[in-house]
């Protein structure tokens, strides 16, 4: 941790974002962000920064989302100090140079791949994952060697408070920035024109971010979301995927991205899907009765509102509490296709389950609507994962369990179309803020170039020919 260094602005009231962000590019110009020890120094601080602060994130997260401490720990602790441990360990690897074989006409020579960071990098997070989605992005930037800038999500606003206070601690001050405030601070920012960007949030929200970036030509991520569905096969272990699905649906009260939006069942086992998610939700919500918190009044609304006009059947829960903006875990069997359970991203503790008659019907189903961030299957036949994989788009898949592909270093997380653009974690993480640059070296003598050189002759002609 760098402790000589002017401490920046993190209050968004009176923030002077131009020089914070100046300050940044200065510190980038000098290299000292470029050197292998900066790096892991930096992602060693910000390990402990998680590790050593687990109350405080724990206490946060209570206040912002209602989370409970094992859910802090599993989903935002765990899962960023995991990720800067294992980009910690591995930089120095990821840095050197890929060499490339080349074609005989290049010869002699060499070339390479040269990893060089972007620059200043805009990290623009989201409220319900308030940490491991601004410090987990801020991972592959560090590791890449380009300074950044926070900008923690307003609507989390205990958790974006203690990241102003802890990340100063930490991390380089002349190199890391933590800026707080509203939509209109993030426009400022984007205004700023950074050498990368990544933003986590809603579809809508991100075409906005995308237009801003576009007119300062900024390299943009963007991790949105859209509606991920599950399949679950009539060979399905259907005890399991109910408990698997529950599980996924009732972390963080729903407020997941690639929590599971809606379920396709095959009709021979949906009846015994809902019974085990009865059983299931029962057995996981013994002794709350109280329902999953939501994280503010109009989102409140927006579901109870959603659940109020569903024409489907709902099965499991469908109580909602205004007064503490909760609502009871529920499972809605058969809605309208066309209301807005089934054509928003529904983003709370509501379910829906729908009737398919076989594995054709539900992938058409799918891939009739946008491409989702994560889709998921429940089947023990091979041949029905094989196609799945095959016929139906998405940023991530998994079979057989949901939410784990997020966790792994050692595959990329990302969308594709509306669910998102560009992928990180692990070394995806530093290769998505590294400006992949190719480097090709030549002698000069023998000049065996020289035969393309004018006049040109038939000769040249011919030899060139055969070597091109």
């Amino acid at each position: 941790m760098t402790t000589e260094s002017v401490a920046p602005v993190q209050a968004a009231e009176g923030a002077d974002i131009p020089a914070i962000v100046q300050r940044l590019r200065r510190t980038f110009a000098t290299g000292r962000t470029r050197s292998v020890q900066w790096r892991k120094e930096q992602l060693h601080a910000l390990e402990r920064l998680m590790s050593e602060n687990e109350g405080a994130i724990t206490e946060a997260l209570e206040k912002d989302l209602g989370r409970a401490p094992f859910e802090a720990w599993l989903a935002d602790i765990a899962s960023t100090t995991g990720e800067a441990a294992y980009a910690a360990k591995n930089v120095g690897k990821w840095m050197k140079r890929r060499y490339r074989l080349l074609e005989a006409s290049q010869l002699p020579g060499r070339g390479w791949i040269e990893y060089e960071p972007y620059g200043t990098v805009l990290i623009i997070g989201a409220w319900n994952f308030p940490f491991a989605l601004t410090l987990g992005p801020a991972v592959g930037a560090i590791a890449a060697g380009n300074t950044v800038v926070l900008k923690p999500s307003e609507v989390a606003p205990a958790s974006s408070a203690l990241m102003a206070d802890l990340v100063p601690r930490y991390l380089d001050n002349d190199a890391v920035a933590v800026v707080e405030g509203d939509g209109a601070v993030s426009q400022e920012l984007i205004a700023q024109g950074f050498d990368h960007l990544i933003f986590t949030g809603g579809t809508e929200i991100g075409r906005k971010v995308y237009e801003s970036a576009a007119s300062h030509l900024t390299p943009v991520t963007l991790e949105l979301g859209g509606k991920s569905p599950v399949i679950v096969a009539k060979d399905a272990d259907v005890e399991v995927a109910a408990k698997r699905i529950a599980w996924t649906k009732l972390i963080n009260s729903g407020q997941i991205c690639i929590a599971p939006d809606y379920v396709l069942v095959e009709a021979p086992v949906r009846d015994k899907l809902v019974d085990e998610l009865r059983k299931t939700i029962d057995a996981f919500e013994a002794g709350n009765t109280a329902g999953k918190r939501i994280v503010n009044e109009r989102h409140f609304n927006r579901l109870s509102t959603a659940l109020a006009a569903t024409k489907g059947k709902v099965a499991i829960g469908g109580s909602t509490d205004a007064a503490n903006i909760t609502i009871a875990p529920t499972v809605v069997v058969d809605p309208d296709p066309a209301e807005p359970l089934m054509t928003d991203e529904i983003f709370g503790p509501i379910l829906p389950v729908v009737t398919v008659q076989n594995l054709d019907e539900a992938i058409t189903f799918v891939n009739s609507r946008p491409k989702p961030l994560a889709a998921y299957l429940f089947t023990k036949a091979k041949a029905v994962r094989e196609r799945v994989i095959k016929e139906v788009p998405a940023g991530g898949m998994l079979v057989n369990h949901l939410l784990f592909h997020f966790a792994t270093h050692k595959l990329p997380f990302g969308g594709v179309g509306p669910s998102g653009l560009g992928a990180y974690h692990g070394k995806f993480g530093f290769e998505e803020f590294s400006h992949r640059k190719s480097v090709l070296t030549k002698p000069t003598r023998p000049d065996l170039t020289a035969m393309i050189y004018p006049p040109y002759t038939e000769k040249a002609f011919k030899l060139a020919r055969k070597l091109f």
